[in-house]
């Protein structure tokens, strides 16, 4: 492809596909041809219906419909020969999932994991070696309320067919720990349903990533403050990220922050995006394989 904008088509205009045609708008490295959505929309650009209305139009698209109809539309876009950015998790049939990280393979993709280029998440791969030997890892979530308030539109998030924390949210964190331990294996875990039909509200699980013990805990409809928490624990030193980019370190004192000049962004990850579409191999970009191998993981607690 030429240094010419990507014509690029989102799919599903949702709070997550909304956020990233705005960046997208903003972004010279693109141009935004359409939104598509099932609902009536009035925004900056032509929004249609169907995919198959813009297809042809485009270079890449972008895909942020709820997951259970993410493979229909990928696997449409990779065989039309177009690039293709999806939301997580990448499906929640773990069939489909593979289908389409098989499809995915030469030919530019990714998955917009929020930890795949924040730079906390760069600054904790760089501190790795001062941290001696790994004992374990944990990550700690709390929702008071669920679907959050800012996706209280999206009632699917609130059923377990497709939605939960732990797809939604969970889903990030073990990206995160795949990406610096290695590929996870599931030793025990389990969720709890309040009736049939409804998302989880307590979820807990022991994985190993590399020999080390990860430990996950998260719940939601409680009395309490939202918590996002991953945590590593070294040796010589431990290492805390909470609220997505606040990052902390520990000699084995108080947990001391440490300064970190920007974050990433959907902005950021769409320039990362660029670079694949154009034959690169951005590092801080999670791909379908990487979302396939955490999809395996986020479906084993909701079996």
């Amino acid at each position: 492809m030429t240094a010419d904008p990507i014509r690029l088509a989102v799919v599903g205009l949702g709070a997550m596909g909304t956020r990233m045609l705005t960046a997208a708008l903003a972004h010279p490295g693109y141009t935004v041809v359409a939104g598509v959505d099932l609902a009536p929309r009035t925004l900056d650009v032509p929004v249609v219906t169907s995919l198959d209305e813009v297809l042809s139009d485009v270079d890449a698209v972008y895909v942020s419909t709820p997951p259970a109809s993410h493979a229909a539309l990928v696997l449409q876009a990779f065989d039309a020969g177009k690039a293709v950015f999806c939301e997580k998790p990448l499906a929640v049939d773990l069939g489909e999932a593979r289908k389409m990280a098989e499809a995915a393979r030469g030919r530019p993709n990714a998955v917009n994991f929020a930890l795949s280029d924040m730079v906390a998440t760069i600054e904790i791969e760089r501190r790795l070696p001062e941290l001696g030997s790994l004992r374990g890892a944990e990550v700690r979530l709390q929702f008071p309320r669920w679907p959050r308030a800012f996706q209280a539109d999206a009632t699917w998030l609130a059923r377990s067919e497709q939605g939960g924390f732990v797809r939604e949210v969970l889903s990030h964190f073990v990206y995160l720990t795949d990406r610096v331990l290695g590929p996870l294996t599931v030793e025990s875990v389990s969720s709890d349903f309040p009736s049939a039909g409804a998302a989880e509200v307590a979820s807990r699980g022991l994985l190993r990533g590399g020999g080390v013990p990860v430990h996950v805990s998260a719940f939601s409809e409680l009395a309490g403050p939202e918590v996002y928490e991953w945590t590593l624990w070294g040796t010589e030193r431990s290492l805390r990220l909470d609220q997505w980019a606040r990052l902390s370190v520990s000699d084995g004192g108080a947990w001391e922050p440490v300064e970190l000049e920007q974050t990433g962004s959907d902005y950021s990850r769409l320039t990362l995006f660029a670079e694949a579409v154009r034959g690169e191999h951005p590092r801080h970009l999670a791909d379908f394989e990487s979302g396939l191998r955490v999809a395996e993981v986020v479906e084993a607690f909701l079996r």
